[in-house]
């Protein structure tokens, strides 16, 4: 896979101790590199960084994303050969209690990286990952892309589109120049569902920690819609994109959004259903309860437009909607369940299993 670009080769993830970033490290241990991470905790407990036990396969670093010169130093001394950026506070609900930490932590953390790199003299291929709340949302029924409006009514959002104007003026200001050794892309995504996610106020964790307790789970907006998807279809978009950096330095600035097919559009109660079909309840248990007045402000609509990653890089989603949801409740059903099973295998057996679905169709990347 992915041409054996990684093999060997130094991979600096931020972030690794968070869902998607323990996936990210999960694959890229399998595909043959050496991983460096830098976090500044384990964000949830359980998590599925300590559950794969991946702080005994890569070289971690317990590192707050704000502290520049700290980042710097593990930069400088590492001198990782791709670097992938996902530290970040990731929670919508969470912005409103703290925005000032949100602000801080995804635009200033993203800040950190690009100044510690601006200075940096060993070829490095980038993938700063913000999200799709970065896209100023109207909710309108077609998916945003990558040179639409930056924007956001809540904190997390303007956060993510901060970030995004942080990546472009240091891309403008100092990696532009043809002879830079750094070249840096932005990935944007979101709503990813997979087993190993135990962050809060998240409608499959939610849903999880609540079966695992024979209670129902208490949601939000039931009829809000979201491209559902795996979290390895962004992650192999991911990949995807430091592969073709790497060998294609001319793409070095652009923004790439990574998510589901345009019809892969689904209400939350309809994803709950999804999930609950493979979970085992209890005789006569409740499902779910319906929260009447959530609170805060969260979109309703929010879809992307892939087409300039099929274009520039050769990637499209690979999974059904019922297909994610299996994936993923499979996943939990066996970490609650079976106890004695080796959850890293397990983890590759589904990373093993989205590889050869993704070969039957001829993606690019399985080569």
């Amino acid at each position: 896979m992915y041409n054996d670009i990684y093999k060997g080769k130094k991979v600096l993830i931020t972030g690794n101790t968070g869902f998607k970033g323990s996936w990210l490290t999960t694959w890229l241990l399998e595909l043959g590199a050496n991983v460096i991470g830098l976090s500044d905790r384990i964000p949830t407990n359980p998590s599925m960084f300590e559950a794969l036990e991946l702080a005994k396969k890569i070289d971690h670093h317990t590192i707050d994303i704000r502290n520049y010169p700290q980042v710097k130093e593990l930069i400088e001394k590492t001198k990782p050969d791709f670097i992938f950026h996902l530290a970040a506070q990731a929670i919508v609900s969470d912005s409103y209690k703290d925005p000032l930490t949100t602000i801080q932590t995804n635009v200033m953390g993203t800040a950190s990286v690009l100044e510690a790199l601006r200075s940096y003299d060993h070829p490095c291929t980038v993938v700063m990952i913000t999200s799709d709340k970065c896209y100023e949302n109207v909710e309108w029924t077609w998916g945003y892309r990558e040179n639409d409006r930056l924007g956001g009514k809540d904190p997390y959002s303007a956060s993510k589109a901060g970030a995004e104007i942080i990546f472009h003026t240091y891309y403008h200001s100092f990696f532009s120049n043809k002879d830079s050794v750094v070249r840096i892309t932005s990935a944007r995504a979101g709503n990813v569902i997979g087993g190993g996610d135990w962050a809060q106020s998240r409608i499959v964790p939610d849903c999880i920690r609540a079966w695992s307790l024979d209670k129902p789970v208490i949601i939000r907006r039931p009829v809000s819609t979201r491209p559902w998807q795996h979290v390895l279809e962004p992650i192999s978009g991911y990949l995807t994109l430091g592969k073709t950096l790497y060998q294609h330095p001319e793409l070095t600035g652009e923004s790439y959004n990574f998510g589901p097919a345009s019809d892969q559009t689904f209400k939350v109660k309809e994803l709950i259903d999804e999930v609950a079909l493979n979970w085992t309840f209890k005789k006569d248990q409740q499902q779910m309860i319906v929260l009447e007045n959530p609170g805060f402000h969260e979109a309703g609509l929010l879809k992307l437009n892939c087409d300039k990653a099929l274009h520039d890089l050769k990637w499209k989603p690979v999974l059904g909607f019922s297909d994610a949801a299996r994936l993923t409740a499979s996943w939990y059903n066996l970490y609650y369940h079976n106890k004695e099973k080796d959850l890293y295998s397990f983890t590759l057996s589904q990373i093993a299993e989205y590889a050869t679905v993704a070969k039957k169709i001829n993606t690019e990347w399985t080569n």
